[in-house]
């Protein structure tokens, strides 16, 4: 099969969404298949055309930003040009300008898939409004041409207003998590570096915003210190986010607990990732939304047991692993008793680690993906 993957931003971007779909278009070259993929420019430093890991990636300038997404007058047209030598468009979604491009891709007689990564959601503000509603339709749209959607759990379709009424387009495959196992020795070492030796480790991840729900593990924080006072709290990811304000909001809470805090920064490197897991005892996802962040498969897939919002999506893990608990959402007292429930017992929850290396096999995901695709171009769908 010949795919491109269209996205806002590739590699080397860190998001959880650019992990999902390197991960996915890796796996399907690692396959024998040919594979691009086309995306923004977002350093100007990056080269406008490189292979990595098998993958042929195109890059278009983008001079322009609205919000979190780079804007690229070039891209819709490098689309046209590369559909020539396309079977398959694989596009992850939010995406701006997903309904010109699957109109596009689908006039020239390519299969679309939209994989799905959660409904947008933008930060506060009158603003924002029409952008969502402008979003939601074009990509409402753009999925009832596509020839199929791509989300992660039925759990999360069943809350979505996007993906409700596409419900005869989905078709539900798990994202993929290829990332070596935490090196035991690295690991140790870098807990003595951190002078955590001894403590209780509770990590969390991601971008700093309100969405991801780290305002309830601040206030949850005195409580669970006065249970566990050898815990701490180790943070991976970016504290200052351009388009919000949310850590500095939140910074009075930060440094009242600041003792028991440590800010590790973005971590990119797959294997510094994982000994992230490694290093920590248990995971915390106080999201208010989220649709199956990657972290928990991360998580997981190393021994590291979850304490997990009951969101739509994020709670899939735990339902189908056994492996952590599931706490009433936007309840930092129940995020707290949640986290001293699973740091108070890990040995029983890391019994679930087979079950969880099962089912988030990063080869079967490779697998569906290749057969939905071969489908599609057979007429099979």
């Amino acid at each position: 099969m010949r795919v491109l993957f269209l996205q806002t931003y590739y590699w080397p971007h860190w998001t959880g969404l650019t992990a999902y779909a390197r991960r996915i278009a890796e796996g399907l070259a690692r396959r024998g298949h040919t594979v691009h993929a086309l995306a923004t420019q977002h350093e100007p430093s990056l080269p406008l055309e490189e292979v990595h890991r098998g993958v042929l990636v195109h890059r278009v300038p983008a001079p322009y930003s609205l919000s979190r997404s780079a804007i690229a007058p070039r891209l819709l047209p490098r689309l046209g040009e590369l559909l020539a030598e396309t079977d398959v468009v694989s596009i992850h979604i939010p995406f701006p300008e997903v309904l010109p491009a699957t109109a596009l891709a689908r006039a020239r007689g390519a299969e679309v898939f939209l994989t799905h990564n959660g409904d947008l959601v933008l930060p506060k503000g009158v603003s924002k409004r029409p952008l969502e509603a402008g979003y939601y339709a074009s990509t409402g749209l753009a999925g009832r041409i596509a020839s199929g959607v791509i989300p992660q759990t039925r759990d999360y379709a069943a809350s979505s207003a996007l993906l409700r009424p596409l419900w005869d387009k989905l078709h539900f495959i798990y994202a993929p998590v290829d990332q070596p196992p935490p090196d035991p020795t690295r690991v140790a070492a870098w807990r003595h570096e951190l002078g955590l030796d001894g403590k209780t480790l509770v990590g969390f991840a991601g971008r700093f915003v309100e969405e991801k729900g780290f305002d309830f593990l601040l206030e949850a924080a005195p409580a669970i210190i006065e249970q566990l006072p050898d815990v701490h709290f180790v943070f991976a990811g970016e504290e200052q986010i351009p388009y919000e304000g949310f850590y500095d909001t939140h910074r009075e809470k930060l440094e009242a607990v600041s003792d028991h805090f440590t800010m590790l920064g973005l971590i990119t490197d797959d294997q510094r990732m994982a000994d992230f897991y490694g290093l920590i005892d248990l995971f915390a996802l106080p999201s208010r939304s989220d649709c199956f962040p990657s972290t928990q498969i991360e998580s997981v897939r190393a021994g590291t047991p979850l304490v997990t919002a009951d969101i739509p999506g994020a709670r899939e893990i735990v339902k189908v692993t056994g492996m952590g608990e599931i706490v009433a959402a936007r309840d930092a007292d129940a995020l707290a008793a949640g986290i001293i429930q699973v740091a108070t017992n890990l040995d029983h929850y890391r019994g679930f680690h087979d079950v969880a290396m099962q089912t988030f096999d990063p080869r079967k995901t490779a697998e569906q993906y290749e057969d939905l695709f071969q489908r599609a171009i057979d007429g099979r769908l």
